[in-house]
C-alpha cells in the first residue's frame, strides 16, 4: 500500500528523510521575516504522525526544552511514521518573552483560526493547515503562567477512548480530565478527530527539570504506544495515574505578602491552612484556608499577591492518601534514576 505524501509549506517529505522547514508566519514593521521552525522526522517505514507542539504561549518554555531532547534520542533512527516537531510556535511572543501575540491576544483562544483575521488567528490558521491537518495524534506542551508552578500533569478530554488511552500511558501521576476549551488547539484538533494530549509542567520563562525529564519519558511513552518506536525492555508495569475527579483554586483573601506553608504535591486536608497573607507590617493576618481535600496541582511564587489572587490549585481525588504515597515515589524515581535508560537523555 502506498503511503499518503507529506507536503508542509509546499516541501515533499520523502521517507527516510529528516527536514528542517521554516513555515513563513509574517514580517515585523522592520521588514524582517517571521518564521515557525517546524523540523519532520519520516521513518522509512509506515506508521501514525504526531505532532509534539510548545510555547504556543510565548513565555512557556518548558516544552522548547522537552522537544529538543527528544529530536536527540537516537531511537529515532529506528522511527515508524512521522514525527512532526514544531518548538515554537508562537514566535512573536517567544521573542518578547511574552505569553501574547503583539496584539495581546491569546493564541490558544483563537483556534482553528482564519486566513484572513487577527495576527493570531492567522498564526493559529496556519498551524492547523500545516502542522495538525498532516497529524493523526498530538502532543501540545504547557507550563504554569508566570510567577506560578504546575505539577507535571496531563489535561486531556477522556470521553474518547483513544485519548484516555494515551493520557494513562504518557507516565505522569495525576490526570485532570478536562473540558475542551473554546478556541483552543485541543478543542479544534478533537473537531478534526485528532486525540491531542495537553501537558502541564513548571513555571513560565524558567526551566524545570523534573517536568523537562518526565515531558521528554511521556512523548516517547505515546510514541512506542502508537508503534513509532521500539517497545520499553523494562518488564515492570507502569504505575496507574489518579484521575482528577475536580479541582479548585484558593485564593488571596487580602491583598499582601504570602508566607507560603505547603508545596507542590502536598496533600491537604479540608479546613488546613495553606498560606498566611500579611501586611508588610504584619498587622493584618489572614489565614489561606483549603475549602477541599486533595493535591495541590499548582501554586503561585511569587509572595506579592493582590486580594481575591488565585494561589494553590487543589485537585481532588477518591483516594487522596494513596495519590500523596504515588506523588512521592514517582519524585523519587525521576530525581533518582534516568527515567529512559534505554533512551538517554542528551
Amino acid at each position: 500500500m502506498a503511503r499518503r505524501p507529506l507536503f508542509i509549506n509546499g516541501e515533499d517529505i520523502a521517507p527516510g528523510s529528516r527536514v528542517t522547514i521554516d513555515v513563513p508566519v509574517a514580517r515585523l514593521y522592520t521588514h524582517a521575516p517571521i518564521t515557525m521552525p517546524v523540523q519532520v522526522v519520516r521513518g522509512r517505514r509506515a506508521g501514525p504522525r504526531l505532532f509534539v507542539s510548545a510555547a504556543i504561549h510565548g513565555d512557556e518554555i518548558n516544552g522548547v526544552e522537552v522537544i529538543r531532547r527528544l529530536l536527540k534520542l537516537p531511537a529515532l533512527d529506528k522511527l515508524h511514521g512521522t514525527l512532526i516537531a514544531v518548538p515554537v510556535v508562537n514566535v512573536h511572543g517567544f521573542l518578547h518573552h511574552s505569553r501574547y501575540l503583539p496584539d495581546r491576544r491569546d493564541l490558544n483562544r483563537v483556534f482553528p483560526g482564519s486566513e484572513c483575521g487577527s495576527l493570531a488567528a492567522r498564526l493559529a490558521n496556519l498551524f492547523m493547515t500545516e502542522v495538525v491537518d498532516n497529524s493523526q495524534y498530538g502532543i501540545d506542551i504547557h507550563s504554569g503562567a508566570i510567577h506560578r508552578s504546575n505539577l507535571p500533569q496531563i489535561r486531556a478530554k477522556l470521553d474518547d477512548p483513544e485519548t484516555e488511552r494515551l493520557a494513562r500511558l504518557f507516565g505522569v501521576p495525576v490526570i485532570l480530565n478536562s473540558d475542551l476549551r473554546d478556541g483552543s488547539l485541543r478543542e479544534a484538533a478533537a473537531e478534526k478527530g485528532i486525540p491531542t494530549l495537553l501537558y502541564e509542567a513548571g513555571e513560565a520563562l524558567r526551566f524545570d527539570e523534573f517536568g523537562i525529564r518526565v515531558g521528554v519519558n511521556g512523548v516517547v511513552n505515546v510514541m512506542r504506544a502508537l508503534g513509532m518506536l521500539p517497545r520499553s525492555r523494562s518488564r515492570k508495569p507502569p504505575r496507574e495515574p489518579y484521575v482528577a475527579r475536580s479541582s479548585s483554586w484558593m485564593r488571596a483573601p487580602q491583598g499582601g505578602i504570602l508566607r507560603s506553608q505547603v508545596p507542590l504535591g502536598a496533600r491537604v486536608a479540608k479546613g488546613e491552612v495553606l498560606g498566611l497573607v500579611a501586611d508588610p507590617f504584619g498587622e493584618r493576618e489572614e489565614e489561606v484556608i483549603s475549602t477541599v481535600e486533595g493535591i495541590v496541582i499548582g501554586r503561585a511564587n511569587l509572595p506579592l499577591v493582590n486580594e481575591g489572587e488565585a494561589l494553590y490549585h487543589v485537585a481532588r481525588f477518591q483516594a487522596v492518601r494513596e495519590v500523596e504515597a504515588h506523588l512521592e515515589a514517582f519524585q523519587e524515581h525521576v530525581q533518582s534514576a534516568e527515567i529512559l535508560p534505554e533512551l538517554p537523555i542528551v
